[in-house]
């Protein structure tokens, strides 16, 4: 086990001479900074719960003195051994009945195997974890008044004024969750729904969707802000928006349509369509392309939305793309293509696009299964369409090769049954003896 070093970084140790200073006298010297002597060693805060505030703070830094060598969590009940190293109660107590008999930390032989509570670092952890509790609960108090504030501004500001407490009430409910319910429970979300509208500038409603976005929203508020002229508004800063302002559209678009009476033709316009592809298609913002393919999933499941989809030119564009992007985002993206290639239009637009099989027989048995379950079903439909001029090209692309690693390897009997099925459809064009040479892997494997 490696050796645990309490940092000099902290700041929390001090050091005479290279002498690691006891935690008394760490104290008396003021080198634990942050410790109130009017809180230390009792007071109000003794009412607090250690364990609720280490879970709620969740702190991604903590004074390594505060660390369980064993667990690398805070301690709560910490003993001290023979050999002076610190450690949780209950973790040490572990180490012990599993045999071991040394200390973790310097692998010395315990010649007492006493634990000793250590009273003082206790106390430390506790007054830190302390004043860090009682000033978050401080500052979402402060969050939660000054939430109602900008509320109430809101309802008579105009203008700049407007946009200043729509920034700040923002930030306001980005940073706390206090903020955020209080926002609710006042009827905010009524209030900055009644913001978006044909009129509504880019400056104002960008704002108000990357405050939307934070919240919980009711069943109710989802039905009010699916209007028409609000899902236009929405749709509009889509189009006009930085990739920040973008991502909070397409993620309010989604929450509204979790809605179960949401109705598709809302959300299936061309103007959005349209922006989703451009977000997609965005090399700038890569970070767009999850979101925006998760959108158009959500969309395309929806067959009156297809053939509009495909209209759009979306199966080359996404075709095009599909070697530069995230494995979840390519397997999002492949999805799509295969819900489109269930309408007439889709089919056809895949076999005119010349990418199509090279990179679907490219795709298969790469990245995950269910890539290579859509890859193979987009095959089968273009083959389908014009087998003797489709499977021709499939084949010299490898194709017969790789369905014969499909058929062979761990992928489940849908899937295999669906390779055979493809391998005797691309056979019926070769006599045997030139199919069996157009199976060989070395081709595939170069």
């Amino acid at each position: 086990m490696p050796m645990y070093q309490p940092s000099k970084r902290d700041g929390l140790v001090g050091f005479e001479g290279g002498r690691i200073l006891d935690l008394d006298t760490a104290v008396k010297n003021g080198v634990l900074g942050e410790v109130a002597v009017g809180v230390f060693g009792g007071g109000v805060g003794e009412k607090l719960d250690l364990k609720k505030m280490i879970e709620e703070l969740n702190l991604p830094e903590v004074p390594s003195v505060f660390i369980c060598p064993i667990s690398l969590e805070p301690m709560q009940d910490p003993v001290t051994l023979c050999t002076g190293q610190t450690y949780e109660k209950s973790n040490i107590l572990k180490w012990f009945s599993l045999g071991h008999y040394t200390c973790p930390t310097t692998m010395q032989e315990l010649w007492d195997d006493t634990v000793t509570p250590n009273r003082t670092l206790y106390h430390l952890i506790y007054t830190w974890f302390s004043q860090k509790y009682l000033l978050m609960k401080k500052r979402s108090e402060d969050a939660q008044g000054r939430a109602t504030e900008l509320l109430n501004t809101l309802k008579k500001a105009k203008g700049q004024a407007r946009i200043q407490a729509l920034k700040e009430l923002q930030q306001v409910v980005k940073d706390h969750a206090t903020a955020r319910k209080s926002v609710v429970d006042e009827g905010g979300v009524v209030l900055l729904s009644s913001l978006l509208g044909p009129f509504t500038s880019y400056a104002v409603g960008s704002e108000v969707v990357a405050i939307l976005v934070n919240l919980t929203l009711n069943s109710e508020s989802k039905m009010n802000l699916m209007q028409p002229a609000k899902v236009s508004s929405i749709v509009d800063i889509l189009n006009e928006g930085s990739i920040e302002t973008k991502v909070n559209c397409v993620r309010l678009i989604e929450t509204l349509m979790e809605e179960k009476d949401f109705e598709v033709e809302i959300f299936s316009s061309h103007s959005l369509l349209v922006a989703l592809i451009r977000l997609v298609r965005d090399k700038r913002h890569p970070n767009g392309h999850l979101p925006g393919l998760g959108l158009l999933k959500s969309i395309c499941i929806h067959d009156q939305v297809r053939s509009l989809i495909v209209s759009i030119g979306a199966i080359p564009q996404l075709m095009e793309l599909l070697s530069g992007l995230s494995p979840d985002s390519l397997e999002l993206a492949l999805f799509v293509l295969n819900v489109l290639s269930s309408v007439p239009e889709g089919r056809q637009a895949l076999k005119d696009c010349s990418n199509t099989i090279p990179n679907m027989v490219k795709l298969l048995m790469r990245v995950s299964e269910s890539c290579t379950e859509y890859a193979l079903s987009i095959l089968w439909s273009v083959c389908k369409l014009s087998p003797d001029e489709c499977s021709l090209i499939a084949v010299d692309a490898g194709l017969a090769a790789k369905l014969l690693l499909v058929i062979q390897s761990g992928c489940s009997p849908v899937l295999k049954q669906r390779a055979a099925e493809l391998l005797k459809l691309c056979s019926l064009n070769y006599s045997d003896t030139i199919f069996i040479s157009k199976c060989k892997l070395t081709r595939t494997i170069q």
